[in-house]
């Protein structure tokens, strides 16, 4: 097989630093829109008229109104702070914590290392959103409780991605050699560890927001997240779903909304992912 010459090897280089850019900058877009949602709103999204309500889009109402006359695309883009900083606080939390065990398991190892991972082996016999389901009936729905239920069933695969990770490092030269040198266990961990394990942990992050983003608004979607008349996406879908057929733009609206970011943010996944793969020259 032809190896890649310098020139070619440049040329993709460029083309994923280009990638990496466009799609990082949508994304923050994404994210410092939603945060300021609300200057963005042409109307109030908790407005109701009904003398206008199920209006078709017009120049007045460009995604129309719902069922209490709302203008949609207000609550759109209302809905956008509590599905992305929710899915953004989620991923943030299960990565974070899921780390810290898989570090504690491949650094101490013995008993403790053997109880979390029999732990994470259960969480991970379920089927993922099945659990999430259960787990958000027992807490009794609501945004906090979704989130809460989707991190019980989420943070085993950080914990076996650093796990893994660490367990790699852990026998490495320079380890041993810092061991040698004194230093202590913390900071063995935060200056050589986390370092080195950082990229597949960023990855697995980053490829997780999509899937979350749409996770938290299936549990909102059956009446285990965001409740009515908060603006969320998933609920949104919910509450106007028998009104798909007669006026779809009502239901259409939110759900393109979750099909543009999640695009936005399994693309720009991708793109770290190739960007991060040693293989590439990095």
């Amino acid at each position: 097989m032809r190896e890649p010459t310098v020139r070619t090897q440049n040329v993709y280089k460029n083309h994923l630093k280009t990638r990496l850019i466009l799609f990082g900058m949508l994304a923050l877009l994404l994210v410092i829109g939603s945060c300021f949602s609300e200057a963005f709103c042409p109307y109030d999204p908790y407005l109701q008229d009904l003398s206008n309500a199920k209006a078709a889009p017009s120049a007045a109402h460009l995604l129309g109104t719902d069922r209490y006359g709302r203008d949609m695309l207000s609550r759109v883009i209302t809905g956008s702070k509590t599905s992305i900083y929710s899915t953004l606080l989620l991923v943030g939390f299960i990565t974070v914590f899921g780390t810290i065990i898989g570090i504690v398991c491949a650094w101490n190892g013995r008993w403790l290392d053997t109880l979390l991972m029999r732990i994470s082996d259960m969480f991970l016999a379920f089927p993922g959103l099945v659990f999430a389901l259960a787990v958000a009936a027992v807490l009794g729905g609501g945004v906090q409780n979704a989130i809460i239920a989707l991190a019980v069933i989420s943070w085993p695969k950080y914990a076996r991605v650093a796990r893994s990770q660490t367990l790699a490092q852990k026998e490495t030269v320079y380890i041993r050699a810092a061991k040698l040198a004194g230093c202590s266990t913390g900071k063995l961990i935060f200056k050589h560890i986390l370092p080195n394990i950082f990229g597949p942990i960023l990855v697995t992050a980053m490829l997780d927001i999509g899937t979350m983003m749409m996770e938290l608004a299936g549990l909102s979607f059956l009446g285990l997240g965001a409740k009515p008349p908060i603006a969320e996406w998933g609920s949104m879908m919910s509450d106007t779903r028998n009104l798909l057929t007669t006026h779809p733009w009502v239901t259409l609206s939110p759900g393109i909304a979750i099909f543009i970011s999640v695009m936005i943010f399994n693309l720009l996944g991708d793109t770290v992912r190739d960007w991060l793969d040693p293989r590439n020259g990095r």
